[in-house]
């Protein structure tokens, strides 16, 4: 799975007009699944998002303090987006051939947001604090980018560790 994290001050999604989910402070992920993704990859990425500590310390004055789990009203807007596998080495049409098809690509995202839910059940609003867009839909994400702020993590690269490795 690849993921683009965005730490933002505000995010929405806009479906044919209508907008259908929205946050304030917290974490924008757009969220790649390839072929060979499996629930593990789901834990993985799941798991670093909810560690990561992109947030500043109560009163400012130290950067990568805390996880969007750390804030009391942090939230999570997650957006499917198969392109993130796109392939552009052959040309100038991208190819999409790595990324999941349309129904594993859901099972392995919903599981994703099952777990972003459980992992957000701390704050004080758990039931809106992981919001997404529509599967599979055109969809127009605004956000306001804090920082800025952006980190892109793929479960397949070894380069990119899992929070709980770098933590130990």
């Amino acid at each position: 799975m690849r993921a683009v994290i965005q730490k933002v001050k505000s995010a929405s999604v806009t479906v044919e007009g209508k907008v259908v989910s929205q946050i304030g402070r917290g974490l924008v992920v757009l969220v790649g699944i390839c072929n060979e993704d499996t629930f593990d990859d789901v834990d993985k990425l799941a798991n670093t998002v909810l560690k990561l500590r992109l947030f500043e310390s109560d009163d400012g004055s130290k950067m990568w303090q805390k996880s969007v789990t750390d804030l009391p009203k942090g939230q999570i807007l997650s957006v499917s987006q198969f392109t993130l596998y796109g392939n552009v080495k052959k040309g100038s049409k991208p190819d999409f051939h790595r990324a999941a098809k349309g129904h594993i690509a859901l099972e392995l995202y919903q599981q994703f947001l099952e777990k972003l839910k459980n992992g957000m059940k701390h704050v004080e609003e758990p039931e809106n604090s992981v919001q997404d867009g529509v599967f599979g839909a055109m969809m127009d994400v605004a956000l306001i980018n804090d920082g800025p702020v952006t980190i892109n993590y793929d479960t397949k690269n070894p380069k990119d560790r899992q929070i709980e490795d770098i933590q130990n």
